[in-house]
């Protein structure tokens, strides 16, 4: 479902069934002094209550789109399309997995919602429609999955990471960055 940038009330009753189940989604975060490197990846299937279609629409904004592959093969420019509100990435079959990394800026972002700071720390604000200044997903409240989630980080300057979910594991990765992961098969919700 797509708004123009006028602020205008959106019901319930306005949703059509979302085309695609996001099966599962794997986010890393890759947070530099400078910029945030976030890589996703999709599986996605066909929702048999919706119309098919031959491709997926996924919300996003303020993102620099980095690359796109689909089942294990990079999409190259004309394979898929950007515009200000969003990817649009054709998909044959009735499944798929889709790899989206982005780069994003969130020392940038005064928006206060998807990655933003506050003093030393950053934070995220995904409600209403925040999850889409982080990555490529259809952000909107029908739209359920599971999330994978593992942030890595400089652990001088970020010295505690927090993820929605329970830790699994942390540690301390080749290049002295701190990484934290939650289970596998975590709740649902976008943000």
């Amino acid at each position: 479902m797509k708004q123009d940038s006028a602020a205008k009330a959106v019901l319930r009753s306005d949703y059509e069934p979302f085309p695609w189940r996001i099966d599962n989604a794997a986010f890393r975060f890759e947070i530099g002094p400078d910029d945030t490197q976030v890589h996703s990846c999709l599986d996605i299937s066909r929702n048999p209550a919706a119309p098919a279609t031959g491709r997926i629409e996924l919300d996003g904004r303020d993102l620099e789109l980095e690359s796109v592959a689909l089942d294990g093969r990079p999409l190259k420019a004309g394979e898929y399309s950007t515009d200000a509100q969003g990817l649009t990435v054709d998909v044959a079959g009735e499944s798929a997995r889709l790899e989206i990394s982005v780069r994003i800026r969130p020392q940038d972002n005064t928006a206060l919602e998807g990655l933003y700071p506050s003093g030393d720390f950053l934070l995220t604000q995904c409600e209403a429609e925040g999850f889409r200044k982080i990555t490529y997903f259809p952000d909107r409240p029908d739209v359920m999955t599971r999330y994978d989630v593992m942030i890595v980080a400089d652990r001088a300057r970020y010295p505690a990471l927090l993820s929605n979910g329970n830790l699994v594991a942390t540690g301390e990765a080749d290049d002295g960055a701190s990484e934290s992961e939650p289970p596998k098969g975590g709740g649902g919700g976008a943000g």
